[in-house]
């Protein structure tokens, strides 16, 4: 009986543990979000504070539609039971990785620095604390006029992306490709 009280007290310590770290990393990295957020000119900080939503605006600062954060977790938990739901954790991962690349441009970063977002909090640290200024004049993403991946969404005081789509003149129609709005 002893052998199992150790155990469980050993088991209790580490979940304690794993529980303080978890809160410590999310604490780091919503701070480094908050940094991130306002060099970006999104207005109110308290966005990066707040658990999935954090992650839509970063999403959408990323030039990605903010709703493939929902998309992921609901399949990740949905899916958990019947052992998929890694998948849409994989995807959320992915997909904040190319979030990361198109924030890592409007930086100015070079394209292997997105290599960093293995280790996230690193990278938002470096790009929170780092000298460059946000660029607006970036290329719209190639998935701009993509309708699952771009970003549609309007939220006050977050940046509107600037759209790959672009309307045709008066008395023309679309090029291919390239529908009308």
């Amino acid at each position: 009986m002893e052998i199992y009280s150790g155990m469980l007290a050993a088991y209790m310590a580490a979940l304690v543990g794993m529980i303080i770290v978890g809160v410590l990393v999310y604490a780091i990295t919503a701070f480094f979000m908050s940094k991130l957020f306002a060099k970006a000119g999104v207005q109110g900080t308290w966005r990066a504070w707040v658990p999935v939503y954090n992650f839509m605006v970063f999403f959408k600062l990323g030039d990605l539609s903010p709703w493939l954060v929902l998309y992921c977790f609901g399949g990740s938990i949905l899916l958990s039971w019947i052992g998929i739901g890694f998948i849409f954790s994989l995807a959320l991962f992915v997909g904040g990785g190319v979030a990361a690349y198109r924030i890592g441009m409007k930086l100015g970063k070079e394209t292997g620095f997105v290599a960093f977002w293995l280790i996230s909090p690193v990278w938002l640290g470096i790009v929170a604390y780092g000298k460059e200024q946000w660029n607006t004049a970036v290329a719209p993403a190639q998935w701009a006029g993509n309708a699952f991946l771009a970003d549609r969404t309007v939220w006050d005081g977050v940046p509107v992306q600037t759209s790959g789509v672009v309307p045709p003149v008066a008395g023309e129609t679309a090029a291919p490709g390239n529908p009308a709005v």
